[in-house]
């Protein structure tokens, strides 16, 4: 048995671009912890859906928990820092958002994580956070502080195929790059930047599911959920990562469990 860590920023990052992995690897017999850095509570959420004195990072951890359990999840462990709110927003200048806590705090606790498990493999994101979220790009610096304190052998960064969305929304005549919500010119890394290509198809029903457990994210997942399954597959059936060390050679096709 191998031991897969899977490092976020909010509730429902797990889904998009590792959810396939995460269950993969449950139903190959690995252990899998999904890590999440903040709290998720700020952004928009559908009008009603909180009962009277719910508090919105209370929803959004029981929706992790129904999703992390959808996804074939061991261990959940929520470190609950503030949400920073996207980039430029009021929730930047927060002193307890998880964009200004340092790096050596978080990547201690995490590299705890990371040796109490004896993880084998670790995904973060690429530097640029996929698509420049705050916490996001927090992540790839406290995960990449993580790995070295605990000296873990291998080390992911879970990334956005550039050429493959770009290709995706072109291809759709739904979807327009003007409707996008993020400058897809930069998004994402170009994909011969990409060392590792896993097929997650088998796995759609899942990410799906996972999808509609967070019910308060409506304006990320809405979108997809009236897809057909073929059109989730296309949209989410690969998952992209960048190695972050080993020596050059063909694209892989699965993490090293």
């Amino acid at each position: 048995m191998s031991v897969l860590v899977s490092f976020h920023a909010h509730p429902d990052d797990e889904v998009f671009s590792t959810g396939g992995v995460m269950r993969a690897a449950a139903d190959a017999g690995h252990r899998v912890v999904l890590v999440t850095a903040t709290d998720g509570a700020v952004g928009e959420f559908p009008e009603g859906i909180l009962d009277e004195g719910e508090a919105l990072a209370d929803r959004r951890r029981r929706e992790l928990e129904e999703s992390a359990k959808i996804l074939g999840v061991h261990r959940l462990v929520m470190f609950g820092y503030a949400d920073s709110g996207m980039a430029g927003t009021a929730e930047n200048s927060n002193p307890l958002a998880f964009m200004n806590i340092g790096v050596e705090e978080p990547a201690q606790r995490l590299a705890d994580v990371l040796l109490e498990e004896q993880a084998d493999v670790v995904t973060m994101y690429d530097s640029n956070g996929g698509y420049g979220h705050p916490d996001h790009i927090h992540v790839h610096h406290v995960g990449h502080r993580a790995a070295e304190i605990a000296g873990t052998a291998h080390v992911y960064e879970s990334v956005v195929n550039r050429d493959h969305m770009q290709k995706l929304i072109r291809s759709n005549p739904k979807w327009t790059e003007e409707d996008a919500p993020v400058d897809l010119s930069t998004i994402g890394v170009p994909d011969a930047d990409i060392t590792t290509e896993v097929d997650v198809s088998e796995y759609m029903t899942a990410k799906r599911a996972a999808m509609v457990a967070h019910a308060t994210q409506i304006g990320d997942f809405g979108p997809f959920l009236g897809m057909t399954q073929d059109e989730l597959r296309a949209a989410f059936g690969l998952e992209w990562f960048r190695r972050v060390r080993g020596v050059d050679g063909p694209r892989e096709r699965s993490l090293p469990l």
